[in-house]
């Protein structure tokens, strides 16, 4: 056993020679994207291979990123494709992943401390702000994506709208039940927020939708107030700026002013859409998101920051920071020193520990500026419009939803054929994946099945769509007999 021994190599030339490897493979791969499948299905003796025990004594650099190359490179999600237009999600970029490297050799955490990584996230938090026309002196914080997001906008929405302290009290001395609203088109994260903030799922009020898949204002006025007559006490309305089944979006503006005269707080779950106000086509229908007192987003997805990259803004800042903040001993800041400063994005969140996700927003936004990161949305928008067309214009395939933002949702339907077209198209939609030839998701409208493209990728070009709309009718045809 050596006298000392540290996790840093012994041979940094051969970790050198390892390193940029594994940067010309990066490379490599994004180049030859186009020419691979979408996506290949692990085999039962590939997924065996992660069964085999823990490893008591280490490999070198070049062994581990050989195994690397040969038992996980080949079997990865595949949403860097062109054709990966699954769930919602980005595409990634390279000075991102670039950015997470850096990240993770300085290992710096963000949660507290008088360094630079504050100034980088106060930075991103005042362009997120500027984005979405929010005062100032709006707070906001970088957290892990749309649902944690969520989560913190809805924690100060109860902290501010409970009417006593809750922090001090707990539910469990709330003087009249407390209710959430949104549509029955929200994003289930939604869900899961109001469950775990202690208010639960049978006092979320899900409102119905017009047939474009936007909230019935009227519903929810009636709602609101048969509440207040049976004692309860309305909080919160959530809005969507972009649902994740069609893209639509509520009525935003019509939302702001229920919660004006409800004196309800207003949040809008923006990680679909509320990114696209950078997008001059985009921004003048997400009128009204300003004037939310919380909002939402998920840079990871239309901004292409590599996983993990969400926003939350909030324009009360002492109600932001009075939600989260807990300062022992061991966090109080100093005058000078790296305890030093003030604001520390700990006091904003429930993380103390985290890591500097500001930096590869910051280093992509620097790089493509922000014009460009909108006319990359804009010409999404575009092709989901091209899509559309293709669909409409086949006397085989049946448009199933209007189109809200980016969000397609269709179905292969041959009118001469009466048959399971649930069952078909689900068939359809697997043949696709295993086949590589493209990732569309799914989901269901009034109980039928349908074929979900969302096109949140830069690499995407109009021919890709072709393609798909050419392999949906082949795979249909052949299928239906």
């Amino acid at each position: 056993m050596k006298e000392y021994e540290t996790l840093d190599h012994e041979d940094w030339q051969a970790t050198q020679k390892v390193g940029h490897l594994m940067i010309d493979d990066a490379i490599s791969f994004l180049q030859e994207l186009r020419d691979k499948p979408v996506w290949v299905p692990m085999k039962d003796e590939d997924k065996a291979f992660f069964k085999t025990p823990m490893p008591k004594e280490g490999l070198s650099p070049d062994q581990v990123y050989d195994l690397y190359r040969e038992k996980i490179s080949p079997f990865i999600m595949g949403n860097p494709h062109p054709r990966f237009w699954a769930w919602y999600m980005g595409s990634g970029s390279m000075m991102g992943a670039m950015a997470d490297f850096l990240t993770s050799i300085t290992n710096s955490n963000a949660g507290a401390g008088n360094y630079v990584g504050q100034f980088i996230e106060d930075q991103v938090i005042t362009w997120m702000r500027n984005i979405m026309t929010y005062p100032e002196d709006a707070s906001g914080i970088i957290v892990s994506g749309g649902s944690m997001a969520n989560f913190v906008g809805l924690a100060v929405a109860r902290h501010v709208k409970a009417g006593f302290d809750i922090r001090k009290e707990g539910l469990q001395t709330s003087p009249r039940q407390m209710t959430f609203y949104a549509s029955t088109e929200v994003h289930s994260c939604n869900q899961k927020a109001i469950e775990l903030l202690g208010i639960g799922a049978a006092y979320f009020r899900r409102i119905p939708v017009h047939t474009d898949y936007t909230i019935n204002l009227d519903i929810l006025k009636e709602q609101i107030a048969r509440d207040r007559l049976d004692g309860y006490q309305p909080v919160c309305i959530i809005g969507s700026a972009g649902t994740v089944n069609t893209g639509a979006i509520d009525d935003l503006n019509g939302l702001a002013d229920i919660c004006a005269s409800e004196d309800m707080w207003y949040h809008v779950d923006g990680a679909i859409g509320a990114i696209a106000m950078i997008s001059d086509v985009v921004r003048p229908r997400l009128s009204g998101i300003e004037r939310s007192d919380s909002v939402a987003l998920d840079l990871h997805k239309w901004l292409h920051i590599p996983f993990e990259a969400g926003c939350v803004l909030v324009k009360n800042r002492i109600s932001h920071r009075d939600t989260f903040n807990l300062t022992p001993e061991y966090l109080e800041q100093n005058i000078r020193g790296l305890a030093s400063g003030s604001n520390w994005y700990s006091e904003y969140g429930l993380q103390l520990s985290r890591r500097l996700r500001a930096l590869k927003i910051w280093m992509c936004i620097k790089e493509h500026g922000i014009s460009k990161l909108g006319r990359m949305i804009t010409r999404n928008v575009d092709q989901a419009a091209h899509l559309e067309k293709l669909i409409l214009d086949h006397s085989e395939l049946e448009l199933m939803a209007p189109v809200g933002l980016d969000i397609i949702c269709y179905r292969y339907n041959l009118p001469t054929k009466n048959q399971d077209l649930n069952r078909l198209n689900r068939e359809i939609l697997i043949t696709l994946h295993e086949k590589g030839w493209a990732i569309p998701s799914y989901t269901t409208l009034h109980g039928q099945y349908c074929i979900r493209v969302a096109i949140a990728n830069h690499r995407s070009r109009y021919e890709d769509f072709d393609f798909l709309v050419a392999k949906t009718v082949e795979l249909g045809q052949q299928l239906s007999k």
